[in-house]
């Protein structure tokens, strides 16, 4: 319930920037890109469109377009200002795509996945081979590449890591679950696993090449160290990349290249969110659902539209405050806790040996050594070193030089327990419903399948010696409808 939870949270906030990424695309479509000059009425006294010698008390004209033109923000999150129209139905049709691309469930979704998942690396290669050709890039990837050692003895380096790669492969997010729960029972995971996980590194490691080299084309326009450049959160695609598609040749085609990409980037994470609501739901309480809503698309309909209305706060003159906020506690601070009780769950409770005779009875053969010590050691000790020092050097959420009121750092620690809070819930659930003293609760609760045990036996009661059931069952030899295979099996 809690990855359900975190699942819905971001992708209610997430479709934000495929908002921003529409926004960009559409406004890529003219000479000279509006971002391109300071003549613009959006822009203020210190804007400069010039990519040298900037001061630190000028802001440049992507800087500008950004803040003062899409956004139009205020000056923090106690001036809520009025709702960005435009944002606001880019915001719908984002949702609109979104369902029409998963209404029909993941056959429909695995075959735009196809297109949205591989264009995306035609844009990278053609944006590498044009941006290796610009003067200073070689600095840039050289930056890239050489490791600052000081640097990997920083716990911070190693959190904010683990943090994007959970976000990028979706651990501790639900979605690879509910897509592999479309897998066929015999299905090869292991070897699903190595290849989403060497792609994932290896497409992160193409994307920093395309990346630094522009930065390192903007040191030598600016001539400053590339260090100086290096920002994180939405001001590295909206602000640095589009002020970098200024100065090149035929910038209009670089932008809008780079900006359909982005949103093919972020149709494929948000798919797999909304599914997690979906199949959850689905799988949880499909008969009376079925019974109310009758079809299946008019329940994606329901999830889209709830989430397309709790979103509506980022699409206001405030917005991107509220996205940076939730932002924070929910891709960092919910997702190590989450992560932490899924690995304890899977590899100490549920036990590695229960896992490699699961494995087994699926592809005929046990995991090796490597797997095994993985589970048993390796990951249950990084991910909780990993969310030890998250607790340690916790530090509240801000934006640029903005530092939250306490009550808006209070209502962060809300949207983080509104997913961490059902792992207690559901504990103390357990504990309630199983029979026994305090000590033989707490001993079943850590026992694989004592809950479904106790279920069981409920469902039983015994008279005049004979058992007869006390409730309807379902004979556990009755085998449960097996789900459509997902098209986009490996």
């Amino acid at each position: 319930m809690a990855t359900v939870a975190i699942s819905f949270i971001m992708s209610t906030y997430y479709n934000v920037i495929i908002t921003w990424s529409l926004y960009y695309l559409f406004s890529s479509f003219q000479s000279p890109l509006p971002w391109q000059s300071c003549n613009n009425t959006w822009n203020i006294a210190n804007c400069t469109d010039q990519a040298t010698n900037q001061s630190s008390q000028s802001s440049t004209a992507s800087q500008q377009f950004f803040n003062y033109r899409m956004l139009q923000r205020t000056g923090g999150v106690d001036e809520t200002g009025s709702v960005r129209w435009e944002l606001l139905l880019l915001l719908l049709l984002a949702w609109i795509l979104i369902y029409f691309c998963i209404f029909k469930g993941v056959k429909s979704t695995g075959k735009v996945v196809y297109f949205t998942a591989l264009f995306p690396y035609v844009i990278l290669f053609a944006l590498l081979i044009n941006n290796v050709q610009l003067p200073g890039a070689l600095e840039g990837i050289r930056f890239f590449i050489v490791p600052v050692w000081e640097k990997l003895s920083s716990v911070e380096v190693w959190v904010n890591a683990a943090a994007q790669i959970f976000n990028s492969i979706g651990i501790g997010f639900g979605s690879l679950m509910a897509m592999s729960s479309y897998n066929s029972f015999n299905n090869n995971v292991l070897k699903d696993t190595l290849v989403i996980a060497l792609i994932n590194s290896m497409t992160s490691i193409l994307a920093g090449f395309v990346i630094f080299s522009a930065f390192g084309y903007m040191s030598y326009l600016q001539g400053i160290p590339v260090t100086d450049l290096a920002v994180d959160g939405p001001g590295l695609v909206f602000v640095v990349y589009p002020q970098a598609f200024a100065t090149m040749p035929v910038a209009p085609l670089w932008a809008v290249l780079f900006f359909f990409m982005l949103l093919c980037l972020g149709l494929d994470s948000q798919f797999a969110m909304v599914e997690v609501m979906v199949t959850s739901l689905m799988d949880g309480f499909g008969r009376p659902l079925m019974k109310l809503l009758k079809k299946k698309e008019i329940v994606v309909l329901v999830v889209c539209c709830l989430a397309f209305l709790l979103g509506i706060p980022h699409v206001t003159q405030v917005g991107i405050y509220v996205f940076q906020l939730m932002d924070h506690y929910t891709a960092i601070v919910s997702i190590m806790f989450l992560a932490f009780f899924e690995v304890v769950a899977i590899c100490w409770v549920y036990g590695v040996k229960r896992l490699s005779d699961n494995l087994e009875e699926m592809t005929g053969k046990r995991a090796n050594i490597f797997f095994r010590v993985c589970w048993m050691v390796v990951s249950p000790v990084l991910v909780t070193v990993i969310l030890v020092f998250t607790i340690i050097q916790f530090k509240p959420a801000r934006y640029e030089d903005y530092v939250y009121p306490a009550w808006a750092q209070g209502v962060g620690w809300v949207i983080a327990l509104a997913s961490i809070i059902w792992i207690p819930l559901a504990a103390v659930h357990t504990l309630w419903v199983l029979p026994g003293s305090f000590i033989q609760k707490l001993k079943l609760s850590i026992t694989p399948f004592a809950l479904a045990e106790e279920s069981r036996a409920q469902s039983y009661v015994e008279k005049g010696g004979e058992i007869f059931p006390n409730k309807a069952v379902i004979h556990s030899d009755i085998p449960l409808p097996e789900k459509p295979p997902i098209q986009t099996s490996l």
